[in-house]
């Protein structure tokens, strides 16, 4: 199992929101390019970015940012928000991102996701946001009437191989993650799951990898210090 630390991007600071508000955030560095060559040196072997600004606008604000922790880090990264079209898709791709993450596209843009997997199979990721069981879309603002699950099996006939998924009501409460409900989700499907929120204790990284999961992304545990990404990743090579 991967572990992916988060490196959230507003106003060009790293910062983590609580359940997605957007009025409850704490900053945690001026320098997301420092902190992701952090999360390199303590043998992370993949980032997860999320550009928080373009989430919510469907603007990629924070695109050179982006480019510039692509650029100076030697590890693979994902980035996710704002991406709307496939221009920006490819803009992305070309400055050396390795994945794109489409949330409220995918829901809303049903043309752009076929395309994107089409082109890009191995390097679209989509995420399911979920609050209740139904997908919230525009940066965790509004919450649909599509069921998570029914979304799963429509991915996954159209080719998706990666999919995030993230429990809304236990990001960034330090509750854990919702382990029924992700085991729930990689069983109906053969794509990889990446389990996002809550991930908070070493003893959630153990139950998340015995799950079989593709990988879990962790943020405000590493950044508070609840939680050792170096420990995370011996924990899961003791493991085999």
């Amino acid at each position: 199992m991967i572990l992916f630390p988060a490196i959230d991007i507003k106003n060009g600071k790293c910062v983590r929101l609580t359940q997605g508000n957007y009025r409850k955030e704490k900053i945690y560095s001026d320098s997301p390019v420092s902190v992701a060559k952090q999360w390199e040196e303590q043998g992370a072997a993949y980032l997860h970015l999320v550009d928080l600004d373009g989430a919510k606008s469907g603007l990629s604000i924070n695109a050179d940012l982006i480019k510039e922790i692509a650029k100076q880090t030697n590890i693979p990264i994902q980035i996710g928000g704002g991406i709307r079209s496939i221009t920006v898709m490819e803009d992305y791709l070309n400055a050396g991102v390795d994945r794109v993450i489409l949330g409220t596209a995918a829901v809303k843009d049903k043309q752009f996701l076929e395309t994107a997997v089409k082109n890009y199979p191995t390097q679209t990721a989509v995420s399911i946001d979920a609050r209740n069981g139904f997908v919230a879309t525009n940066g965790w603002t509004e919450t649909s009437k599509v069921e998570a699950t029914e979304i799963v099996g429509n991915l996954e006939d159209l080719g998706l191989q990666t999919l995030i998924y993230t429990d809304i009501l236990k990001d960034g409460m330090l509750q854990g993650p919702n382990l029924e409900e992700l085991e729930n989700v990689n069983n109906s499907t053969s794509m990889n799951i990446i389990a996002s929120g809550g991930v908070t204790t070493l003893d959630d990284i153990v139950q998340l990898n015995q799950k079989q999961l593709y990988g879990a992304i962790i943020g405000k545990a590493l950044y508070d210090g609840s939680l050792s990404l170096k420990q995370g990743l011996e924990l899961i090579s003791n493991a085999g």
